[in-house]
């Protein structure tokens, strides 16, 4: 690693295949068991800075499919997956919206997943009669209780001192969701179990995806 300084990233990329030599697109990259936000594009490529003293990187996808390799100062480090399925980036027309759930770090067809994603669209619904984001939650996804601005999604037993999800709001983790209006609310997805591991301990509780409106949504 001629060059590198102490303490001073380097970037690492590399492709994603399956086992016929196609690449997986849409695959989620965790660095030291942590999700950096990257997937893989089209082309099953991927790159990103790390710390000289990162240990591994992980590719991860819905279909189950993983691998996982030790940096050790390298810049490149491609991955072979067995029983990897592409995971389509983008929906591609509004006939298909409902066959696809969003996991965070791209979309999945719902046939594909292994496991069950609360989702509740809101995009043509009116909700502004809400107070506020916690009387929104309350009343429309199923599978979670309220109270307050205290969100418990059922189902998950927890030895942690805090039952609090994690949110993440237009793709990107946020401590708090007191900010949102109810009718800028685009979609929210409910994560639990195996759909919440991308998210690391930090996802134990639970995930809630929330989607905004965009200007060109309106």
């Amino acid at each position: 690693m001629s060059g590198q300084k102490k303490n001073k990233k380097f970037t690492v990329s590399g492709y994603v295949m399956d086992t016929g030599k196609n690449p997986v697109a849409g695959a989620i990259i965790l660095l030291d068991k942590n999700n950096t936000g990257r997937v893989t594009d089209d082309e099953g490529f991927y790159k990103l800075k790390v710390k000289p003293d990162a240990g591994t990187i992980t590719i991860f996808t819905m279909y189950g499919a993983s691998a996982e390799a030790s940096i050790d100062g390298r810049t490149s480090i491609n991955f072979v997956l067995e029983k990897a399925s592409p995971v389509s980036s983008q929906v591609q027309n509004k006939e298909k919206a409902d066959d696809v759930v969003d996991i965070g770090y791209g979309v999945v067809k719902k046939k594909d997943l292994t496991y069950s994603v609360s989702k509740t669209n809101i995009t043509e619904k009116n909700y502004s009669s809400y107070t506020n984001i916690y009387d929104l939650l309350r009343a429309t996804v199923p599978g979670i209780q309220v109270s307050g601005e205290k969100i418990y999604i059922r189902g998950i037993s927890t030895l942690n001192a805090s039952t609090d999800p994690l949110f993440v709001v237009n793709g990107s983790i946020t401590e708090s969701i007191d900010n949102i209006q109810p009718v800028d609310v685009k979609s929210i997805q409910v994560l639990k179990d195996a759909s919440a591991s991308i998210y690391g301990v930090r996802g134990s509780n639970g995930v809630i995806l929330i989607n905004t409106i965009k200007a060109g949504d309106r």
